[in-house]
């Protein structure tokens, strides 16, 4: 029996079809398509036809060629695990979920939001409630799913999806051989957002030939860093119809991403990390209820780079009013790679004398400020006393001197761990553990933030400290993860859960407590660049690469995963630095949140004038780079250590009538960068900067840079004469 579409509906420019293949509604397949009309389902082949399958006995004959899989994935403890081949790598097709039946369908409307609420229901006692939703102005959906248990037992789940889309691709009428390639985003510390391209062959996701095994790429990551090997980023491009679906999650630990497939279409599926992956299981007590992590969903022609740029709009949504003017992308000044953890009350002044009036915004005061014993070589944080020897006066003297010079005054915290030669390490009762033990990771503990005694605990000592000095920037940082999880709940994962949940509570605690506060997320750089922390704060650092050669490829790899207004880029600008290795630092910047650092009072004349020339072009071009279109052009090899060619990115306004070009050279890099200008428009160059002419011209619709040196980078805007 062909599969039926039992309701429909254009969410912006996405199409949510709802399958199902019989008359008891089970089980419903969620597919997602464009809207354009010339963008129709294919009709596909209801039955396998191959020599091998037509050989087989007439009795197991007719093989259909599809099959839907449900909307919403989840595997209880003690149902059957699904067959062929599947079980151990994943949880897809078992029988609860292919169990759930439709209850009811509603379309809920308001001005700002749409929401298709699809309730089923399950012979286990489970109300599984399914919301995919659009919000006005994005050009995402939005999804969540939320388990009741309305039996009168316990159930306790060992996996439960956030987003499952079905029937990829529906524009094949076939297995669609060499069409399909999946693109994913790897990270590492350091070499954040790296991009990956396979094509479902390579991934060895061919269906089978009788279509009985399952064949899945199951990935993610466990622990309390949500980005330590890859994204939560998910794109699969059907080539031969140009069409791109792409979806992210939200979650601070651990997580997973599937593609599974057992017929002619694949299932692209994720959310919180199940048993086998991250164990986690909950119990849900009669009446109880689960909401698992937020998805972001969208389907595209226009390629994968958008197909990313709008997965970014619920990230670039308001979230809040925001405080102290930030909408302007005000720029920072952070002192860790100028005094490499030895601030004190006169080095800090001393560089607020020589950057104030210089158009930088905020002064942050990095790792250091807090006391040490006189033994200490690394950190001892957890106990948050202010150094007297590094401030004497107290950190209130200082921030009033910082804001005197008109700057605003941040401060740099890991108050999430504790660190040996402290008191707090030996709060053992409020620290998190694992098999009765606390919890360590090389030298550091870990707060328990289901405890309310630490969330008092920390109020004093960071929600207090921020309020009463002053303080106006937090910069939160976090270097280790928890690993699988802790103790304290029905799984290692389920604790870890909660534990997030609590950290994440205290973020907002400090919102609401510190309302003009703007906080920084840094976990090592970009551990937590995931949605739920980037709708959490102001801005996030990308990258520990302050000074490594990747600066500029990490930074763009980064405008795929969130808007330039939430990326900081570091510049560490160096006395020593040549002018060209400036330009280099100070134009990658652009690309995101303008972040300066290093020995600025050592800088001599004309190394000063560079940066004070890129730090104006920067506050002008803010409101440009704030709401842009990026694409990207160029080549840089394989390795991010060691880059060959060069890469240019262009930054198109939203009104369309104004273009940055931020451009980098590698080694050995090609005789010209050029990068295609917009046709609509005749375009000329306005202003530039680098540290020498780059005699950048328009030829043929294109911005040529002849003949660039190796190792440089720059900026140009053009404008629009008509």
């Amino acid at each position: 029996m062909p599969a039926t579409i039992y309701s429909q509906f254009q969410l912006g420019d996405i199409v949510a079809s709802y399958l199902t293949s019989n008359k008891e509604l089970a089980p419903i397949e969620l597919q997602l398509t464009p809207a354009a009309k010339n963008f129709e389902p294919t009709q596909r082949r209801e039955y396998l036809d191959s020599d091998c399958v037509l050989a087989l006995p007439e009795k197991w004959q007719p093989i259909q060629a599809w099959e839907l899989s449900s909307l919403i994935q989840l595997k209880l403890a003690g149902e059957p695990a699904p067959g062929g081949f599947s079980n151990g790598r994943t949880s897809h097709g078992n029988a609860v979920s292919n169990s759930l039946r439709l209850k009811s369908q509603e379309k809920i409307q308001n001005p700002d939001k749409t929401c298709i609420r699809t309730t089923l229901q399950s012979h286990s006692g489970l109300t599984a409630t399914h919301e995919l939703s659009h919000h006005k102005g994005e050009r995402s959906l939005r999804l969540q799913t939320t388990l009741k248990n309305t039996g009168s037992d316990i159930i306790t789940i060992e996996a439960l999806s956030s987003f499952s889309i079905g029937g990829i691709s529906p524009y094949s009428k076939d297995d669609g051989p060499g069409r399909f390639q999946v693109h994913r985003m790897r990270s590492a510390w350091s070499a954040e957002g790296r991009a990956s391209q396979q094509s479902i062959e390579d991934l060895h996701l061919e269906r089978s030939w009788s279509g009985y095994s399952v064949q899945c790429e199951r990935f993610g990551s466990v622990g309390s860093m949500p980005v330590k090997g890859w994204h939560p980023w998910l794109a699969v491009e059907d080539k031969l119809k140009g069409v791109s679906w792409a979806a992210t999650l939200a979650h601070p630990g651990s997580w997973q991403m599937e593609i599974v497939r057992k017929s002619d279409q694949f299932t692209l599926s994720g959310g919180q990390a199940d048993f086998e992956f991250g164990h986690w299981k909950k119990d849900l007590q009669p009446n109880d209820q689960f909401r698992g992590p937020e998805a972001f969903l969208t389907v595209t022609t226009e390629g994968i780079e958008k197909a990313a740029n709008r997965l970014s709009d619920p990230i670039r949504s308001p979230h809040r009013q925001t405080p102290n003017g930030d909408e302007t992308l005000p720029i920072v000044f952070n002192e860790w790679c100028t005094s490499w953890g030895k601030p004190n009350h006169q080095n800090i002044i001393e560089l607020a004398d020589r950057i104030k009036n210089t158009g930088i915004r905020y002064l942050v005061i990095d790792d250091g400020w807090a006391q040490r014993s006189p033994e200490a070589t690394f950190q001892e944080n957890g106990d948050w006393i202010i150094c007297p020897k590094a401030f004497p006066e107290g950190l209130r003297k200082t921030a009033d001197a910082i804001r005197e010079r008109g700057l605003i005054p941040g401060i740099w915290f890991e108050f999430e761990v504790v660190n040996s030669g402290t008191n707090a390490w030996n709060q053992v009762d409020h620290l998190l553990k694992r098999d009765g033990k606390p919890l360590q990771v090389g030298t550091r503990r870990f707060w328990d933030f289901r405890d309310p005694w630490v969330h008092q605990y920390l109020t004093e000592k960071v929600t207090k400290l921020l309020k009463n000095n002053r303080i106006g920037y937090l910069k939160v940082d976090y270097n280790d993860t928890i690993g699988l999880g802790c103790d304290g709940a029905e799984s290692l994962g389920e604790g870890l859960r909660q534990h997030l949940e609590g950290v994440q509570q205290f973020f907002r605690s400090l919102r609401d407590a510190l309302p003009e506060l703007i906080i920084e997320n840094c976990s090592s750089g970009g551990h937590r660049f995931e949605p739920s922390m980037l709708m959490l704060t102001d801005i996030t650092s990308i990258t520990d690469a302050h000074e490594t050669p990747d600066i500029p490829i990490i930074s763009a790899n980064s405008l795929k995963i969130a808007p330039p207004s939430k990326n900081l880029i570091w510049a560490v600008l160096r006395d020593s630095d040549s002018m060209k290795r400036l330009s280099y630092s100070l134009s990658a910047t652009f690309l995101g949140r303008m972040c300066l650092s290093g020995t600025v009072d050592k800088l001599d004349k004309d190394q000063w004038a560079l940066m004070v020339q890129a730090i104006d072009l920067y506050n002008e071009m803010a409101p440009i780079i704030k709401d842009a279109t990026f694409n990207r052009f160029g080549n840089w090899g394989d390795s991010y250590q060691h880059p060959t060619g060069g890469q240019a990115v262009r930054a198109t306004a939203l009104i369309g009538t104004t273009i940055l070009i931020i451009w980098h050279t590698f080694e050995s890099p090609p005789t010209t960068l050029s990068t295609p200008l917009p046709e609509d428009k005749d375009w000329g160059i306005e202003r530039e900067f680098c540290d020498r002419p780059s005699q950048a011209h328009i030829e043929s619709n294109n911005i040529v840079i002849p003949t660039p040196q190796a190792w440089s980078g720059g900026v140009i805007t053009l404008k629009a004469h008509n």
